[in-house]
């Protein structure tokens, strides 16, 4: 099997996702808005691409994030 075919095995009954640029594996059914909390991250702070796409606050409750995913989050960092 090639290596990136093992990169997107999972453990039984997760999906694995590429997020930030590393394997991540998560369990379905998964939106942004649940991944966000998951990962203890303030969603008023962050913008969301997924799949290519930016994501909407207001819809990152019904955004669904599967098996093969990409999803980068970038934080807000206040400063002068």
């Amino acid at each position: 099997m090639s290596e990136s075919a093992l990169d997107r095995l999972a453990p039984s009954g997760t999906v694995r996702i590429t997020l930030n640029g590393d394997p991540y594996d998560l369990n379905p059914p998964m939106t942004i808005g649940r991944l966000l909390a998951t990962l203890d991250i303030d969603r008023r702070q962050v913008a969301v691409e997924h799949n290519l796409t930016i994501i909407k606050r207001a819809t990152f409750d019904t955004a669904i994030v599967g098996s093969g995913d990409t999803v980068e989050i970038v934080n807000f960092v206040g400063g002068g």
